[in-house]
Formats: C-alpha cells, structure tokens, sequence
C-alpha cells in the first residue's frame, strides 16, 4: 500500500499538470511571503539605480543587515505580541532606557561589561512582566498599558541620562555590536574564509533537512512538490544564501551582532513551531475563546508573550547601544513603529493568528533597506517618515485585501 502510495505520489509530481497545479497552489498559500519578498528585490532594484550601484556593494550590504539586527531582534518578541492578538507601543522607550542603563553602569558605576548587559536584560524581562501583569491579570488593553510605558520609559531615559550623551564603553563591550567573528586560517587574505565556511555548512545542512522531511513525507504518504518545483525551490535559497557568503565574505565577515540575531531567529523559529506555548499563542490570536475551552492558560501565556518581548528588548538595547558607542535621549526612537512594520509587512495580520518569524525577518530587512536606501540618497528626514508611513499604509491594506479572499 505504501508502495502503490509512493508511486503515485512520484508520479503524480512528475506531470506538467502537477508542476502547474503545486505551483499554483504554493502561490496562493504562500502569497504574503512572495509578495514581501518581491518588494525587498523591487527595492533593491531601485536603490541601486538610484545611488549608481552603491547600494549593491558588499560594504553597503553589510552594513545594511548590521543596522537591521535590533528591528530584527525585536521582531521575534512583537510577532508573538501581534499573532496573540495585541500590539506593544513602548519597545522604543524601553530600548532607550534600557541603553541608558547598560550605559550608565559601566561608564558612571564602573560595573563588569558582562554584569551590566545581565543586569541590562533582567531589567528587560522585569519590564515585560509588568506590562504583562497589568494586560493579563487586570484586564488592561496592551494599547494604554503599552503606552503609558512608553510615556514612563521616556522620561527614565532623561532622568538616567540627564539629557546628555553618556559614552566611550569597554572594547568588550563594543564588539558585541561593532565586531565580527575572526578568520579561520587566512588571515590577510581578500575574503573572510570563516564566514564563507558558515554559510556553506548552512546550505549543506538546509539540503539535509529538506530532503530528509521530503522523504518522511513521502514514506507517511503525504504530498509532496513535483521534484521540479522542489529543486526551483532549493536553487532559489542555496543561491540566496551563497549570495549571503559572497556579501560577508568580501567585506569584513559576519558581526557578532548578526550571530546574536540568528540565535534568536532560531530559538523563535522553533519557538513558534515546535512547542506548546507556540501552538497556544497562534490558538489565541485566532480564537481566543476557543482557546480558553481548550485548556490554554491564557493568562499565564499572555504573561510570557510580554515577557518574552521585554527580554528581547533588553537584548536588542544591548546590541544597539554597543554599536553607536553611546547612549542618547533619542535612542529608541521610532523603533515601535519599524518593528510593528516590519512585522506587518512580514505577513503577521492586524487581529492576530497569524504570522511566521522568517516573514518578520524579511520585514525588517526591508525597513532597513528603506532606511539604508534613503540615508545613501541623503534624503531629508521628512521624506523619509512620508515614505515608512506609507509602507505601513500599503502594507496593512495588502493584509486586509488577503483576509478577504
């Protein structure tokens, strides 16, 4: 029987008809994906035109997905905020304090680096408890109780910082967000051969794990794609990721703060994939009644979704703060709005349910494009807020035209 189920499949996948038909089908099930993904090449595209081929270059691009790993990180925290069905306003604030913090530690108290981003992200954590507490135990909507820390957290920025710069932080420190992971064995070489090798052993262990479920797949008697499309499939992300080795190769290789953002992505990824607590949050934002009668603690998981995004919080403040080399009243601005864009425009809907980190992720490399695009065009900062105002705009109305259909 399983047999006879194999070769159909087989069969089945090797037809024009089949291709057709999966490919049709991957379209419409994968529509945010291939939509978002096709605004990021669009504007890629145009940057690149725009600033005579600067945009492109390895030193740009590097710094491109240095500049997105703090929208990126807190994307993981804000997509389990949204898929639950709830939005969180103070992210910026909280980062803005939490730098202050971390800051103000080593530069006025003379505390350990490593001590001070623990302390840096407990407080994070003891942030995200709180908006929780208040959300899931009181019965507040997270828009007031976020926002109201986002009023709070603003003025503890000023009052930490006096309303002036605090900076010149240990070299330790500094590499957590300016540094990049060390040559293997050529060290005065063109390429970074380190970087290559990871992202070598990225595409040989993505092949593993896609043939390998390919084949479980086929012996449980599930569907599989045609092996045409399968192999489009596969050619089209071992390319983008051999595109990756090539970028980080030739310039300085890949920052710790990227390898920061790819432990968190992964811990997500399974995260939301994986666990219980995943399957919960997504039961929430798309019933959350259902979900109750279902046995969800839904108390309990709404104080762990804040948690999560408080903790995060104190990590992508850490990171960021490490990069700039100082701690400002402005830090943070605006960052609630690119990492709720970023989430939007990675296909997380507006009333929950739905939403995938991979998705997130795109979203805030294409915040981060725009920004990166506009800065190299010396555009003036109004345009600039015009232009991410309207991408929200655009990005919203493409979810709510996709929950028609």
């Amino acid at each position: 029987m399983m047999a006879q189920t194999d070769k159909r499949l087989q069969s089945t996948g090797n037809s024009p008809q089949s291709f057709g038909s999966a490919l049709a089908g991957a379209m419409r099930s994968n529509m945010r994906q291939y939509t978002m993904i096709a605004a990021l090449l669009l504007i890629w595209i145009i940057f690149t035109f725009l600033t005579q081929g600067v945009f492109l270059t390895p030193r740009n691009l590097s710094n491109l997905f240095l500049q997105m790993v703090t929208i990126g990180i807190l994307t993981g925290g804000m997509l389990l905020v949204m898929v639950a069905g709830h939005i969180d306003l103070s992210v910026g604030a909280v980062c803005g304090t939490l730098g202050a913090v971390v800051a103000y530690l080593m530069s006025k108290m003379n505390v350990h680096p490593a001590l001070a981003v623990l302390i840096t992200v407990a407080l994070g954590a003891l942030v995200g408890l709180w908006n929780g507490f208040w959300i899931a135990y009181q019965g507040v909507p997270a828009f007031i109780v976020t926002l109201a820390s986002q009023i709070t957290f603003k003025g503890l920025t000023l009052a930490i910082t006096g309303g002036k710069t605090i900076g010149e932080f240990p070299a330790s420190f500094k590499e957590i967000g300016q540094g990049y992971i060390p040559r293997l064995f050529f060290q005065d070489e063109a390429f970074h051969d380190l970087s290559v090798a990871i992202c070598a052993v990225a595409i040989l262990a993505f092949l593993f794990m896609e043939f390998r479920k390919r084949g479980k797949r086929v012996a449980n008697g599930f569907s599989v794609l045609p092996w045409s499309l399968e192999i489009m499939k596969v050619i089209i992300i071992c390319a983008s990721v051999g595109a990756l080795g090539y970028v980080f190769g030739s310039y300085r290789g890949i920052s710790y703060a990227m390898v920061i953002l790819a432990i968190v992505v992964g811990i997500y990824t399974v995260l939301t994939t994986r666990t219980p607590f995943g399957r919960h949050v997504y039961a929430i934002g798309g019933n959350k009644e259902a979900a109750r009668l279902s046995g969800v603690n839904i108390r309990k998981t709404m104080l762990a979704i804040f948690l999560s995004m408080g903790t995060l919080s104190g990590v992508a403040s850490v990171v960021f703060t490490a990069r700039l080399n100082a701690a400002t009243t402005a830090a943070g601005n605006l960052f609630e709005l690119d990492t709720i864009a970023a989430c939007i425009i990675g296909g997380t809907s507006t009333t929950g349910g739905i939403g995938t980190v991979f998705g997130a992720l795109i979203g805030a490399l294409v915040m981060a494009s725009l920004n990166n695009g506009m800065e190299l065009m010396n555009l003036h900062v109004m345009y600039q807020y015009m232009v991410k105002g309207l991408v929200l705009l655009i990005a919203v109305w493409i979810d709510i035209a996709n929950r028609k259909k």
